[in-house]
């Protein structure tokens, strides 16, 4: 399992000024897309194959509504699947993350499900609440739904009935069972996923992007998501340097990473805001 102790995805996202959070495509509030859909991990997939890397908001807007690249049966369901698919992704390459999603989702096609999830951790508050239940569920035990129900009843507070939490409960399990974490149909199972170099450095520049720094990164939600302790994730880092995904320096216990090959100058100077944490 992760280091389910710093599994507070809300402390880091609250800290962000408005307009930071919307350059880099975090999202909070009392609302969340499990409401009505899972990850869609299949829907983006296809969507992705069918625009290039480059394309624009407007050309994966032209992909779903006109080209019907989802193959949906009506207009409706198109309008539906490309706002549940902005909701969970952006589909938009000003927005920060999913610009990287998308630069490393052709490279490394066995880390496409955990960037998924770990872009719609970023945006779904919901899918947060109930990462607890599931990453602190020992690998090959039955995984209880009723521990997912309570973290989701803490969570919301009474602003969803119990119809609607029933849904979010099915629709985030399918979610983690898309992302590797759960398998089964009715009875899931917790199983390990891989921390791979692409999934790794996702993860970190999440929490670069909160403002952590140093081994904390190595600590963070989204790091204990990918089912590593710090240590191993240290280990994948390096390997990730030798891909060209990351910069990593090590001396002794000081460790430093940065990310000059991934984001713009503009765009670490949106970092110098938030609330950095070293460690």
């Amino acid at each position: 399992m992760g280091t389910i102790s710093n599994l507070n995805f809300e402390a880091g996202i609250a800290g962000f000024p408005p307009n930071q959070a919307l350059v880099w495509g975090f999202r909070s509030g009392d609302r969340g897309t499990h409401t009505s859909r899972t990850i869609m991990l299949d829907e983006l997939s296809h969507l992705l194959d069918a625009v290039p890397g480059d394309a624009s908001r407007e050309d994966y807007a032209n992909a779903i509504m006109e080209d019907n690249c989802l193959g949906k049966r009506t207009v409706a369901t198109r309008k539906l699947s490309l706002q549940r698919l902005t909701e969970f992704y952006g589909l938009d390459a000003r927005v920060v993350l999913f610009r990287v999603l998308r630069d490393f989702w052709s490279r490394h096609e066995t880390s496409r499900p955990l960037l998924a999830l770990l872009l719609a951790l970023a945006r779904d508050p919901l899918l947060r609440a109930t990462a607890r239940a599931v990453v602190g569920t020992p690998f090959s035990h039955e995984f209880a739904r009723q521990s997912m129900k309570g973290a989701l009843t803490d969570a919301v507070r009474g602003r969803l009935n119990d119809a609607t939490l029933d849904k979010v409960i099915r629709n985030a399990s399918s979610s983690w069972t898309q992302s590797g974490h759960l398998r089964g149909r009715s009875r899931k199972t917790r199983q390990r996923v891989e921390a791979t170099p692409a999934a790794t450095t996702y993860a970190l520049l999440l929490g670069f992007a909160i403002g952590r720094r140093g081994r904390l990164l190595f600590e963070t939600p989204w790091a204990a998501v990918l089912d590593a302790g710090p240590n191993e994730l240290i280990d994948v880092a390096i390997d990730a340097k030798r891909l060209g995904l990351l910069d990593l320096k090590q001396s002794g216990s000081i460790i430093d990473v940065s990310f000059p090959m991934m984001l713009t100058e503009k765009e670490q100077g949106l970092i110098h805001g938030t609330h950095r944490q070293v460690g």
